[in-house]
């Protein structure tokens, strides 16, 4: 099949090159000039697994190629993927003008009939939207086509975006035409072999599933988060609570465990983005602001303890960070949570020194130049390197080389043997017992500081 994807970003260039590694005709469109020269000498703008052998490999057999704009495809495509981002707006709604600007090339380029697939995370009616506008450029151009507005959402966890591609536990797809139903049965059916797990519905109830899924994870992790501090006023262990309700089969572990909380491309736009949804259309979202205002204040709940430990004036104080990507896997530093903590340790007069396996460019492009020019901020080259004579340490990212760390280097370089455990990464019997001193994310050890004004009044 002859497929289109225009966007290159993250959603974009999975879904191409899967789509090539399926045997599929793919090109990928995207403005950015200097993107697609790169990705046309297999240098790519993200780092996931797999994905660069996979884009190279496939680019060698002639079926994925990288075009800046809709006029240079070598073929009319049976299907459009429009895989462009959203992201907030100032007043928290998804920023759509990106998706309107590819309808609009769409509508001005498009000479065969075609499907066309929102894979992009767009507000509910968006498919609405989109029909229209390539509706009035063909008429523009006085032309008659046939085409149908899909929405098939994206489910895709960075780090694990392949396996997740090509072995999706399901696959969402809204439609209102058998046309394009048979279309999206025959590109998903190579990777999706049993017709049960791939769910028909109409688009608006498509579009609504990919903002209601990442809703739901989010709440779990506010959740959890919600009953660490609890957790930590009375002396009760977040991980053994986690275990204890994780095998419940009506729970379930998956996004149960407590941290310095969420960040990255997805849950949090997209929870913004239903907030405004809700205020829109006059339903009051008590809960969806709960979760937000949950995670808002678990991004400082690092610094918080850190403060609390050394008070408000750092100065002369420097501090290690593992981590710096929203999660492992990834490169990804949007809304993660080690630009709160960074920021506010340098505020209070500290230094920073940090190491994250794959996000050391990004970090360099994103975070202020004068952190680095003044040195308060040391990005190193390995993670030991990170712990000279620092005050403490702080886990962030829980990535697979900071599991089992070497204790005794650790005592040796680090000038106090603090440790603030972001992630409840490591066992607080151990650390301690090893000569650290060791804070987690609600296993005791009650902090004042957590505690509202309000309950402090009613003790």
């Amino acid at each position: 099949m002859n497929i289109t994807v225009i966007g290159a970003g993250y959603v974009g260039l999975v879904t191409g090159a899967c789509f090539a590694e399926l045997g599929n005709r793919v090109i990928c469109v995207d403005v950015n000039a200097k993107k697609i020269e790169n990705l046309n000498q297999g240098i790519l703008p993200i780092f996931e697994p797999g994905l660069e052998a996979m884009i190279v490999a496939n680019c060698q057999e002639g079926r994925l190629h990288f075009v800046t704009s809709l006029s240079e495809m070598s073929f009319d495509p049976d299907v459009i993927f429009i895989a462009v981002g959203t992201p907030s707006d100032k007043a928290g709604a998804a920023d759509i003008q990106y998706v309107i600007e590819a309808a609009r090339n769409i509508g001005a380029y498009l000479k065969k009939d075609c499907v066309i697939v929102d894979k992009s995370t767009v507000p509910v009616g968006m498919a609405d939207q989109v029909y229209q506008v390539i509706q009035d450029e063909l008429k523009r151009r006085q032309v008659t086509l046939k085409f149908d507005i899909v929405s098939n959402p994206e489910f895709l966890r960075e780090g694990a975006a392949i396996e997740d591609f090509m072995c999706p536990d399901r696959v969402i797809i809204g439609l209102s035409a058998d046309y394009a139903k048979n279309i999206m049965l025959d590109l998903y059916r190579p990777i999706l072999r049993h017709p049960e797990r791939i769910y028909f519905m109409s688009v608006k109830d498509a579009e609504m599933t990919k903002y209601a899924a990442n809703a739901m994870l989010a709440a779990r992790i506010s959740f959890m988060n919600e009953i660490a501090l609890l957790c930590e006023q009375m002396d009760v262990d977040i991980e053994n609570v986690r275990v204890g309700i994780g095998s419940d089969n009506r729970i379930g572990n998956a996004f149960l465990n407590a941290g310095c909380g969420y960040g990255g491309s997805c849950f949090p736009k997209d929870v913004r983005a239903l907030l405004k949804m809700a205020e829109q259309h006059g339903v009051e979202p008590l809960l969806l602001r709960a979760i937000e205002k949950r995670n808002d204040d678990q991004k400082n709940l690092l610094a918080k303890k850190i403060l609390h430990r050394y008070g408000s004036n750092l100065r002369g104080k420097i501090f290690a960070v593992w981590g710096l990507a929203f999660k492992p896997g990834t490169d990804d530093m949007r809304e993660a949570s080690s630009l709160v903590v960074i920021e506010s340790l340098i505020s209070h007069g500290a230094r920073v020194q940090a190491y994250d396996p794959a996000a050391m460019p990004v970090a360099r492009a994103i975070m202020p130049q004068e952190w680095f020019t003044s040195e308060q901020l040391l990005l190193t080259s390995h993670q030991y390197d990170a712990l000279n004579a620092v005050d403490a340490l702080l886990l962030v990212t829980e990535w697979k080389p900071f599991c089992y760390p070497d204790m005794v280097a650790m005592k040796r370089m680090m000038r106090n043997h603090v440790v603030f455990d972001g992630r409840n990464q490591y066992d607080p019997d151990a650390m301690r017992s090893a000569g650290f001193e060791y804070y987690g994310i609600g296993r005791g050890y009650p902090a004042p500081y957590l505690v509202s004004e309000e309950l402090q009044v009613v003790q």
